[in-house]
């Protein structure tokens, strides 16, 4: 739950059994499975312990895709391909920004302005730009 995309393949299965054991789920668990599938949902496996499928974690936000097994590892390796044509400093600050909503104390908005004042005084940014209009496929430095 704390990958940044999740993708299972079609006969995975999902639950947090630890109730079962007298225990809560540990590595933040319970925060994790609220921020992606909501309260209500995760209270319901939380605390019934019941396992579902990948289609309905998929249906859930629990995970992004769901493929055959032997799709699994091509199908992570496409989005990553993807992203890696990304600006890499904009792929961080995304993250960043995106975490700092999920985190106590942190404004998420505050944090979504200042990466986008930091973005714009990137080389990538002008790159980026630049591609555009001259209607090519950029290329990142990561500066």
């Amino acid at each position: 739950m704390s990958c940044q995309i999740r993708v299972a393949f079609e006969h995975a299965r999902f639950g947090q059994p630890e109730v079962n054991l007298g225990l809560t789920p540990g590595y933040a668990g319970t925060q994790r499975l609220v921020q992606l599938i909501g309260k209500g949902k995760a209270l319901e496996y939380l605390m019934t312990a019941d396992i579902f499928p990948a289609a309905e974690a998929h249906s859930l936000g629990l995970v992004n895709y769901v493929v055959p097994a032997a799709e699994l590892i091509p199908k992570a390796e496409e989005l990553l391909n993807k992203i890696a044509t990304k600006a890499p400093l904009a792929i961080t600050a995304v993250i960043r920004c995106v975490n700092d909503y999920f985190t106590d104390g942190v404004n998420g908005f505050e944090s979504g302005i200042r990466e986008f004042g930091k973005c714009i005084a990137t080389n990538d940014f002008k790159e980026g730009t630049k591609a555009f209009l001259e209607k090519r496929k950029a290329e990142f430095k990561g500066k």
